[in-house]
């Protein structure tokens, strides 16, 4: 019993000391190395409201400044189809209507009443697909956007590698393909 009582003594004497090596004069503050650039979660959002209310702004916002004259040539090529075959399905269809009310002296004596018919629908049917594909380059060039700028918070660099692998199988000897992903810690 005297035993342990010294080896509890010797403990409480000993065992609760501070001792201080040296003193800190300054504090050193490392800099992270492993910490990536801050996320803004709602930068998709503002480029897509961008390039809704204007196209191209969105494509601006994501400085992929590239892609602006593509939205433009696209939205303005289609608009410009629309305009074209709004107009002539507009002068087939009044050369018709004048026809029918019985007046002859149009500017197209040499087609008869059926084919004034046939190319009112060919326009229409033209004009029609010219305001489709306007909405869909409009709604693609928000699209874009969205994309573009969720793509811009995603992680690419050296350290992931997806390559191609070629190799035989150990059971029945034939080759086999595959995909293999690496990921690099550096």
């Amino acid at each position: 019993m005297s035993r342990f009582f010294y080896i509890i003594i010797f403990f409480f004497l000993f065992g609760n000391q501070v001792l201080f090596s040296q003193e800190f004069s300054e504090i050193i503050i490392v800099k992270d190395s492993v910490k990536l650039k801050e996320i803004d979660p709602l930068s998709p959002s503002k480029a897509a409201f961008y390039s809704a209310v204007l196209p191209g702004l969105g494509q601006a916002y994501n400085k992929r400044y590239w892609k602006i004259p593509i939205v433009y040539a696209a939205i303005g090529t289609s608009l410009y189809f629309y305009v074209d075959n709004n107009k002539k399905y507009h002068d087939y269809r009044d050369a018709y209507k004048n026809r029918l009310a019985g007046h002859e002296d149009d500017q197209y004596p040499y087609l008869n009443n059926d084919q004034l018919v046939s190319a009112q629908k060919f326009y229409q049917r033209n004009r029609d697909l010219s305001m489709i594909l306007t909405v869909g380059f409009y709604i693609l060039n928000i699209v874009d956007a969205n994309v573009d700028a969720h793509l811009l918070q995603f992680n690419v660099n050296d350290k992931l590698s997806f390559t191609p692998e070629i190799y035989q199988n150990q059971t029945n000897y034939k080759t086999n393909f595959g995909l293999t992903l690496n990921y690099t810690l550096k």
